[in-house]
């Protein structure tokens, strides 16, 4: 048995390699060879290093894919607040830098930088140290399985960098002419927002104004006997007067110019590719974020430039309502679960008898999940809760708890924020001056808390399942990574395989297969859960999304 193969940066461009037979160093140069060489063995070892986004992808430029990681900052940050580990197994030497160690900004060139001391963390004890944590908690087997994804998950985030997305700059050029204008000289706004500027100005009776700056708009509406509180969308269109539609395209044209224009592409496209830097974990529940290109938020009206390439195709498929399925897999509520056959939960929900209309059932779920119990919602809980108790019983402890300032988790392991200054979702508000402002933040952090839990178990079945695809998807070619099928897009439930045409069969089949495995791989104590997908093969990705969906989603 191999076993694990751990990689820290020494001084001098050198490595220290630290396996079961000892330790020795190898030239940075040679790192590509050396690993390929291990990789090419009947029995390729884990590699352990301190971040995938820096040594992984120098390793694909030299064309070598490794199988299986162990990403020491991802699983730092994730056991220290995990509830079910000791931190103080954590604690020793170098402890902590890796508590200040952050991931790889995608634009260092090199693999050894030039910095701190962090160039020179101990991969192998930081592992042991990581290892006996995991042994002595409650629960190893989770736990690990949730390690072994979240870095799967940071292997995948760096291939699917490096083969980027398939990306046609001239369809996305003209996509932009034709709702924008030409390409303006930089400094100045294209003709279409230039013309939107002009209507404004002229209803709003304000020949100077400058439409892009908040207090100057908010001026103008208010000497136009318009008092808004502000220029968000849903406040504008309760606006009676004729240059508010004016104004909501200038916002929305704008916005997709600013996000997704021509600075976009020359920033994220290369080589006929979208390359966006993924950040694995990069929120607090585990779902990922990007540190660039905007990946998940990706609008419609650009899709149609991402092209397969010639011979090449689209497999596209998400996971119909994977929350509430995941909340009748992590709740072991049967009732629930048994509701959950087939493709449409709510009308599941329906045919159980629980409630008269698939609207109801949306309704109730969504609410149970995101603390929306009052209205309609709040008058159908009560069936429902008597329905699926131990669903609706499992959020409604979570937000309980969460309103008490306690830690809940997810069914793996992870472990929520301690208070809302250490998550992005929930920025704290001033300190609290009153009793009722107190009740209002605690109910805030209980209704976070509420769906952390849910939303946390939903990014590890995602994991389960990105580690499972990437697996098959290598098995279904030969070559490099780029000329076998590779996932080139994820989005929460979503994915996106470039895959020769001739494959696209087997590809849809092992997406499906993958879908399944992770569902009885997490939730292996409870009720078989089902998580049906919608799989479509296209040419583009805009294509793909008018029939990916299943019914019910």
């Amino acid at each position: 048995m191999t076993g694990r193969v751990a990689l820290s940066r020494l001084d001098g461009d050198r490595v220290l390699v630290t396996d079961p037979a000892g330790e020795h160093e190898v030239a940075a140069a040679d790192l590509a060879s050396y690993v390929a060489e291990r990789e090419g063995s009947a029995d390729p070892p884990r590699w352990v290093w301190d971040d995938t986004g820096r040594w992984y992808p120098a390793l694909l430029d030299a064309g070598v894919r490794v199988a299986r990681c162990h990403d020491l900052r991802l699983g730092h940050h994730l056991l220290r607040r995990s509830p079910v580990v000791d931190p103080g197994l954590l604690a020793g030497p170098q402890d902590a830098l890796w508590d200040r160690l952050g991931p790889t900004v995608p634009t260092e060139p090199t693999l050894f930088a030039a910095d701190d001391a962090a160039e020179r963390l101990r991969a192998d004890v930081e592992d042991a140290r990581q290892q006996a944590a995991v042994a002595a908690c409650a629960e190893p087997g989770r736990l690990g399985l949730l390690l072994a994804a979240e870095s799967s998950g940071a292997l995948v985030a760096a291939e699917m960098t490096w083969a980027g997305l398939p990306w046609r700059a001239d369809v996305h050029d003209r996509l932009l002419v034709e709702l924008l204008g030409p390409r303006p000289p930089r400094g100045a706004r294209p003709q279409r927002l230039e013309d939107l500027a002009v209507e404004v100005r002229a209803l709003l009776d304000a020949p100077g104004l400058n439409p892009d700056s908040r207090a100057e708009v908010l001026a103008a509406l208010r000497r136009a006997g318009v008092d808004a509180p502000d220029l968000r969308a849903w406040t504008l269109r309760r606006v009676d007067h004729p240059a508010v539609p004016a104004l909501l395209r200038y916002k929305q044209l704008t916005h997709f110019w600013t996000t997704n224009g021509w600075t976009w592409i020359d920033q994220w496209v290369r080589g006929g590719r979208f390359r966006p830097a993924y950040l694995p974990a990069g929120s607090a529940t585990g779902r990922w974020t990007t540190n660039g290109g905007g990946a998940l938020s990706l609008p419609q009206q650009v899709r149609p430039a991402a092209v397969a390439d010639e011979g090449w195709v689209l497999v596209v498929a998400d996971v119909a309502q994977l929350e509430p399925r995941v909340l009748a897999g992590m709740s072991g509520d049967r009732a629930l679960a048994r509701s959950a056959r087939g493709v449409d939960l709510y009308q599941g929900m329906v045919a159980d008898g629980a409630v008269a209309s698939r609207d109801e059932a949306k309704l109730a779920l969504i609410g149970a999940m995101y603390g929306a119990t009052s209205g309609g919602s709040g008058q159908l809980l009560p069936a429902l809760v008597r329905r699926y108790p131990d669903a609706f019983g499992l959020v409604e402890a979570a937000a309980r708890a969460g309103e008490r300032g306690e830690q809940v988790r997810t069914l793996l392991g992870r472990g929520s924020p301690r208070s809302p200054s250490e998550v992005g979702e929930l920025e704290p508000d001033s300190v609290p001056t009153d009793l009722g402002d107190r009740d209002r933040r605690r109910r805030a952090w209980g209704r976070f808390t509420r769906n952390f839990v849910v939303q946390g178990t939903g990014a590890e079945w995602a994991l389960c399942w990105l580690a499972d695809l990437r697996a098959r998807l290598w098995s279904l070619g030969s070559g490099p990574l780029d000329h076998r099928p590779h996932l080139v897009f994820f989005l929460h439930d979503e994915v996106v395989v470039h895959t020769p045409a001739a494959l696209a069969e087997e590809v849809s089949e092992a997406v499906v297969a993958a879908a399944t495995s992770a569902g009885r791989l997490v939730f292996r104590e409870g009720p078989a859960v089902d998580f049906p997908l919608g799989v479509t093969v296209a040419r583009s990705y805009a294509e793909a999304g008018k029939g990916a969906t299943p019914e019910g989603a």
